[in-house]
C-alpha cells in the first residue's frame, strides 16, 4: 500500500502540526497512539468528508481507502472544542455533516474548507468565534511549570482539555520518541537508557502498546506498513 505523507509544524499556539497525504491502493496501516485530536478532511471519488478524530490511547490497525487525498490539522495539547468534549472522543471520532469540496457547516455557520496552506487562518476564525479554546495550564504543566491550582483541579482541567491523564500523555510521547530513535538506527538498549525505561521488557511493552511494533520491527527496513505517522504528531 502506498501512503505518502507531508507535514509541517505551525507557529500558532493552538496547532501542533498540519499534514496532508495521498493513498494509492486500499489497505491498512498501524495507527500509533497519539495525544492530539485532529480535524481531518478526505476526498475520494469526488466525495469530500470530514471528521474530528480523538486522541488514541493505544496503537491499532486502521483501514486506508485507496485513491484518496487527506488533509489534517493536529491541535496542540490543551486546545479543545467545548461543544465536542475531547474526553468523549478518545479512541473515536465525530463526523462533520454536510461537507462539500468547498464548504462545510460548523456549529451553525458556513465555512470554506481549509487546505494545507491556509489551515492557520481557519483555526484563527475558530478561536475568534469561540469554537476552540486553549487552557494555558496544559502547556505550562508539560513545560515543567507548576500552576497555582490544586492537584485535583489540575488533573480535572488536564483531562478536560486533552481527554487523557498527564501520565498517559507522557507515556505516549516517550514511546513515540523511542520508536523514532530506533527507526533512525539507534540501538534499542541505548534508547531505553536514554529515555528512562526501567529495562528492555519495559521498553518492549511500551512500544507494543503505543506503537504496535517491536524494536526489531522498527529497526527493519523491510517493514511493510508505513511509519510516516510517527513523524507527524
Amino acid at each position: 500500500m502506498g501512503l505518502v505523507i507531508e507535514s509541517r509544524p505551525s507557529e500558532l499556539a493552538h496547532v501542533e502540526r498540519v499534514w496532508r497525504s495521498r493513498s494509492e491502493d486500499a489497505g491498512r496501516m498501524m495507527s500509533v497512539a497519539t495525544s492530539h485530536w485532529e480535524l481531518v478532511f478526505w476526498e475520494r471519488h469526488g466525495l469530500t468528508q470530514a471528521a474530528v478524530l480523538g486522541p488514541e490511547a493505544k496503537a491499532s490497525w486502521a483501514p486506508v481507502p485507496g485513491d484518496a487525498a487527506f488533509f489534517g490539522i493536529s491541535f496542540a495539547l490543551g486546545t479543545s472544542m467545548p461543544h465536542i468534549p475531547v474526553s468523549r472522543l478518545v479512541g473515536g471520532n465525530a463526523p462533520i455533516p454536510d461537507v462539500t469540496r468547498r464548504s462545510l457547516w460548523l456549529k451553525g455557520s458556513a465555512w470554506h474548507v481549509p487546505d494545507y496552506d491556509n489551515a492557520e487562518a481557519f483555526v484563527l476564525r475558530m478561536v475568534r468565534e469561540g469554537i476552540v479554546e486553549l487552557d494555558p495550564v496544559v502547556p505550562a504543566v508539560l513545560g515543567g511549570a507548576g500552576p497555582e491550582v490544586s492537584d485535583r483541579t489540575l488533573q480535572r482541567r488536564f483531562v478536560a482539555a486533552t481527554g487523557l491523564t498527564q501520565g498517559a500523555v507522557r507515556q505516549i510521547g516517550r514511546a513515540r520518541q523511542a520508536a523514532v530513535l530506533i527507526r533512525e538506527g539507534e540501538p534499542a538498549l541505548e534508547v531505553g537508557h536514554r529515555l528512562g525505561y526501567f529495562d528492555q521488557p519495559h521498553l518492549a511493552r511500551s512500544l507494543k502498546r503505543y506503537v504496535g511494533r517491536t524494536a526489531t520491527q522498527l529497526s527493519s527496513r523491510d517493514t511493510a506498513e508505513p511509519l510516516s505517522l510517527l513523524y507527524k504528531t
